[in-house]
């Protein structure tokens, strides 16, 4: 386990992507999701490894059993920091770890704010990557503190699969999908905002996913997609369609090119998402807006 973590955190701090580079400064936290024994659920049937290299720089663990928190903090502020928990894509087969998590910590702290990498139980286990995002939103909750958060201002941030897991949090918090197992549990698992970026299996054969029920109480959300992104931009837009009929606040920003899994870096058109997240989560931190019934959506 400590070597496993110490390897870990040499791919965090050392293999940043196109410029984006975790601050050395201070070694993230790094902690497990589930108290030892305790996780509800099934892992993998092999064990934990890095996915052979393709190389293009990408990181790609599978076959994960032990969910983990990776804690960036933002830089040092009086204020409590908002934070983010980041989802990495990769089809709930792999997680993209550094192009999809580590690299977007990074990024959220030059915005002031504290990033978090949900490394999410795979392949093939929707189930137990639910469970533990439930119960990641909670235990940074319970953390906020000593991690110099305001547990009123945590988003989940999510790609790909990573954007659908973010999805089905945002429209079935507060649905246990374990037993309470600890105190922590007894915390609210709703994220006060979300953002999914060019995220998959939204849509199912012309309609809205069957595991995503959006009511008004969805939080305020931020979607970036490409309408070159054949396989899942329709079902985006049936989700941002179904967020304007619940009248939830959102913003979706459509970019004519940039197909899928770009990560922070198209070359295409969707190269302008991350200026106009940022500008999203300045407005959106600034407000203080939790649950909201307008509608803004450009």
């Amino acid at each position: 386990m400590i070597k496993r973590n110490l390897k870990f955190l040499t791919l965090l701090l050392f293999t940043p992507l196109l410029g984006f580079a975790a601050d050395a400064a201070e070694v993230p936290v790094v902690l497990p999701v589930w108290p030892a024994g305790k996780m509800p659920g099934v892992g993998a049937t092999a064990p934990e490894m890095e996915a052979p290299a393709k190389g293009d720089g990408v990181v790609r663990l599978t076959n994960v059993s032990e969910a983990t928190l990776t804690v960036f903090r933002a830089p040092s502020t009086t204020v409590p920091a908002p934070a983010v928990i980041i989802c990495p894509g990769g089809g709930y087969q792999i997680l993209a770890i550094n192009k999809e998590g580590t690299e977007v910590a990074a990024w959220l702290n030059t915005l002031g704010i504290t990033g978090i990498v949900l490394k999410y139980r795979v392949p093939n286990n929707r189930d137990g990557a639910l469970q533990d995002i439930q119960r990641a939103v909670r235990l940074v909750r319970s953390r906020q503190k000593e991690w110099n958060i305001d547990p009123a201002r945590l988003g989940v941030m999510g790609f790909s699969a990573g954007g659908h897991l973010c999805a089905r949090l945002s429209t079935t918090f507060g649905t246990a999908s374990y037993p309470p197992i600890d105190d922590v549990d007894r915390l609210d698992d709703r994220p006060d905002f979300a953002v999914l970026v060019y995220p998959a299996y939204l849509g199912d054969k012309g309609n809205l996913a069957p595991n995503l029920t959006v009511s008004g109480t969805v939080p305020l959300s931020f979607i970036a997609h490409s309408e070159d992104d054949q396989n899942f931009i329709a079902g985006s837009k049936l989700y941002v369609a179904a967020l304007t009929a619940a009248k939830v606040k959102h913003e979706f920003a459509l970019y004519p090119t940039g197909g899928h899994g770009y990560g922070l870096h198209s070359a295409k058109d969707a190269k302008a998402w991350p200026d106009r997240c940022a500008a999203w989560l300045k407005a959106t931190l600034s407000s203080g807006e939790r649950n909201s019934k307008t509608l803004e959506s450009r």
